[in-house]
């Protein structure tokens, strides 16, 4: 089990009652009802470590099982989005960058958000992040989210109290719409300790080509440390639900912490979805056999274990060439 503190919800779906007159079905809509409303930073366990070997060999199948989610969703239409939020230098971009290694660009889309240009303070906080939602069959990540407005804009006196403090109904709103639609909400929350973020400010300082990484306001917001943390347990008492929960992951271990990630990710974007090969279609088939000259008993054997859900074909599919002769491995993963 990933070392993560997840603080949960009761979801109560609605049930549609019989009316007494004729008319359309009302659709369900999810009814939150919060809870644990006493969760504290200060109740994870931070030592949770990872040997380099177990990193590794983990990582690598997370990431091949990120490929079949893809593959899945690409042919299903699910789509899903996944929120990172976290302390500066709490490793959620080298998170990210696992997560994207394993995953096709013309499904996956990243959006770094910063402050938002002069064209967004004027509208609502809510709008620029309407575009950015993923399509059909896709899945986007955003490194920070809508939930600067209860966390940097709070602390920072960037919006009026009046405003960060209706934002809580508004961003649970806001992602029972999400769902209800059918888009799938994972939410992150990576937290180290004030020493541990010092050290990583220290390595970047140190290494050239991790310097960008660092900014006045990185030091300048270490002053503001008990702010963001009342922030941030306010954030999770007020917007942790069954359907979206926050996983408050450790963090001061990157590989740990990683691998954590990726398994809440995996597990959330992986449930009721069917991760078997997905069936090459008759047409392509057929184009295929033409222009590739395959052995028909080869393709039969292909279709076949199509047919089964195998996930991978063994068979060698000759193909004859004018100019050669070669064999061509088809396997799905």
């Amino acid at each position: 089990h990933p070392a993560s503190w997840q603080a949960s919800a009761r979801v109560v779906q609605s049930r549609n009652k019989k009316s007494k007159t004729r008319g359309p079905p009302v659709a369900k809509r999810t009814r939150i009802v919060l809870r644990h409303k006493t969760f504290r930073l200060a109740s994870l366990d931070m030592g949770g470590t990872i040997k380099k070997a177990d990193y590794f060999s983990k990582l690598k199948k997370l990431q091949f099982k990120l490929q079949r989610i893809q593959q899945a969703y690409l042919f299903s239409g699910d789509s899903a989005v996944v929120v990172f939020e976290g302390w500066d230098a709490a490793g959620k971009g080298g998170t990210i960058r696992r997560m994207a290694w394993a995953l096709d660009p013309r499904g996956f889309k990243v959006w770094p958000i910063a402050a938002p240009r002069p064209y967004h303070q004027e509208r609502h906080y809510l709008y620029r992040f309407w575009e950015r939602l993923p399509p059909n069959g896709g899945i986007s990540v955003f490194d920070r989210s809508w939930y600067g407005r209860v966390l940097v804009e709070r602390v920072e006196g960037l919006a009026a109290e009046r405003d960060w403090r209706r934002a809580y109904d508004e961003i649970n709103e806001f992602e029972r719409l999400l769902i209800d639609d059918g888009t799938r909400v994972i939410k992150l929350f990576l937290h180290i300790t004030p020493e541990e973020q010092l050290r990583r400010f220290k390595d970047r300082l140190r290494d050239p080509m991790k310097r960008w990484k660092l900014t006045y306001e990185d030091f300048r917001n270490r002053g503001n440390w008990r702010d963001y943390e009342a922030a941030t347990e306010d954030m999770v008492r007020r917007t942790s639900t069954d359907a979206a929960p926050w996983h408050v992951v450790p963090a001061n271990d990157k590989k740990r912490a990683r691998i954590d990630c990726l398994t809440i990710i995996t597990k959330a974007l992986a449930r009721q979805v069917d991760l078997g090969p997905q069936p090459l279609d008759e047409r392509t088939r057929e184009q295929a056999k033409v222009a590739l000259r395959l052995d028909p008993k080869a393709l039969a054997e292909l279709v076949d274990a199509q047919a089964s859900g195998q996930t991978k074909f063994p068979g060698l599919v000759r193909v004859r060439s004018a100019k050669c002769r070669t064999r061509l491995q088809i396997g799905f993963w």
